[in-house]
């Protein structure tokens, strides 16, 4: 547990936080670029093809919560016990948690499998529709062992510090799906031409090589945390620590699908172009909120491991380190919106009208990206300290409990710009909430300490 793990404690944070964050942005910026590219194959069959991912979308977000979700709650597990030098707890939360994760798996296959033709019923009265989707999964959810074991290696990787292993296994999948997509689709060479399934069989192929490579890896450099079989405890302490944090992080991850669904009935009363503009802004928000989700990942483990240790100091350079970048990222990008706002939408769409609505909207919104910071910042703090619950609640009042009814009240007064403005409106509300929280959290452990 030399290297790596040691620096946590002793790095100087910022260098520390920047080492940490940016090989997972970067991660995240080459999975972007592939959902994209993986669109653009898919609607070049027929808009059938590509409307039945899109319902097929949601199952697949719902699993990567939870095989997500639970792996923050193994990644804030390994992490503290590491930095608390109890190192067969650590094993045993990695061995543990790989066990339950396989558990999740078969469930979760299972239950996508029986109901993806269903589900996708509920959508659409086209046959065809539901045809194609009903391929896609087949053959996509038949991956979904391979899909959550790649998920939970990746977590077990950042809970020791090593990111860029994670950076190149993510990396490495996303280049074999942009690679294999065209040639399974359309069939080239001695490749049969598969269609819908074709984009599955890329997807599966590329979780494939992710997970081949998180073993070899494992198995070549076993300087972190090691899987053992006599580890399988499931110690309540143990098991609840990475449930109080998985279920809740599962939680928001899903908690932003729940609030576009919200939106867009909002939304559709006014005009079906304000969806459209709805969806075009939530694609920018990814690339947008990139570095700092990347931060933020790589602030959950520091946070952990330093929580274990008794560093409280290191802990509160950590999220203020994060923090500041948060800001510094999302000023440029509200500059951007201000600025380019008619060039962004119209990445999207050639629509003058669009357009020109979508930038008023974009304006609007942007006025909340830099107070979005600080509940981002808090939120993978509590993340990294285990309090799943304090995590959850700024989650829920940023995509629920503030935003939505806000939202409905005001379009009634103001129309369609009332949604808009409910955003920044939200973002500020939430922002003073979560210094409140965080500022209250920090105190108290000094004072323990």
């Amino acid at each position: 547990m030399k290297g790596k793990v040691l620096d946590m404690g002793t790095t100087p944070v910022f260098p520390l936080v920047l080492s940490m964050g940016l090989p997972m942005a970067f991660s995240m910026l080459i999975t972007s670029l592939y959902n994209i590219v993986d669109s653009f194959f898919v609607a070049r069959l027929s808009q059938d093809a590509m409307t039945s991912l899109s319902l097929v979308f949601p199952i697949q977000n719902f699993i990567n919560a939870i095989a997500v979700g639970f792996g923050v709650g193994m990644n804030s597990a390994i992490s503290y016990f590491v930095g608390a030098g109890k190192m067969e707890k650590a094993c045993a939360a990695t061995t543990s948690g790989l066990v339950l994760s396989a558990i999740h798996s078969l469930i979760l296959t299972v239950l996508a499998l029986s109901l993806s033709e269903r589900f996708i019923a509920l959508f659409t009265t086209s046959d065809e529709i539901v045809f194609l989707g009903w391929r896609y999964s087949l053959v996509a959810f038949s991956f979904t062992f391979v899909n959550v074991l790649g998920i939970t290696f990746e977590k077990i990787f950042q809970a020791t510090g090593r990111m860029k292993v994670t950076m190149i296994g993510m990396a490495s999948g996303c280049i074999v799906n942009i690679i294999l997509d065209p040639i399974l689709i359309f069939g080239y060479g001695i490749f049969p031409k598969l269609g819908v399934e074709g984009a599955a069989l890329a997807t599966g192929i590329g979780q494939v090589v992710v997970l081949a490579f998180y073993i070899a890896m494992y198995l070549h450099d076993k300087s972190g945390v090691y899987i053992d079989l006599r580890h399988i405890t499931f110690e309540y302490s143990i098991v609840k620590r990475m449930y109080s944090v998985g279920i809740p992080a599962s939680l928001n991850i899903a908690l932003p699908s729940f609030l576009i669904s919200a939106l867009n009935a909002l939304l559709s009363s006014f005009s079906a172009v304000y969806i459209f503009i709805l969806g075009i802004y939530y694609k920018l928000q990814t690339f947008l909120y990139l570095p700092v989700d990347g931060m933020v990942q790589g602030m959950r483990p520091i946070v952990g491991y330093n929580y274990g240790g008794g560093r409280v100091d290191r802990m509160g350079k950590t999220y203020y380190a994060v923090l500041l970048i948060s800001l510094c990222v999302m000023a440029l990008g509200t500059l951007s919106s201000f600025i380019f706002p008619e060039w962004m939408i119209g990445i999207f769409t050639e629509d003058e009208n669009v357009i020109t609505t979508g930038a008023h909207a974009l304006r609007i919104i942007s006025a909340g990206f830099v107070f979005s910071s600080f509940s981002v910042a808090a939120t993978g703090a509590f993340e990294g300290l285990g309090k799943g619950l304090s995590s959850l609640l700024i989650t829920l009042l940023r995509n629920i409990f503030v935003i939505i009814p806000l939202s409905f009240f005001l379009s009634r007064f103001i129309g369609v710009d009332g949604v808009w403005h409910s955003f920044w409106i939200t973002e500020v509300s939430v922002a003073i909430l979560s210094v409140v929280f965080i500022k209250k959290t920090f105190l108290c452990m000094q004072k323990v300490g």
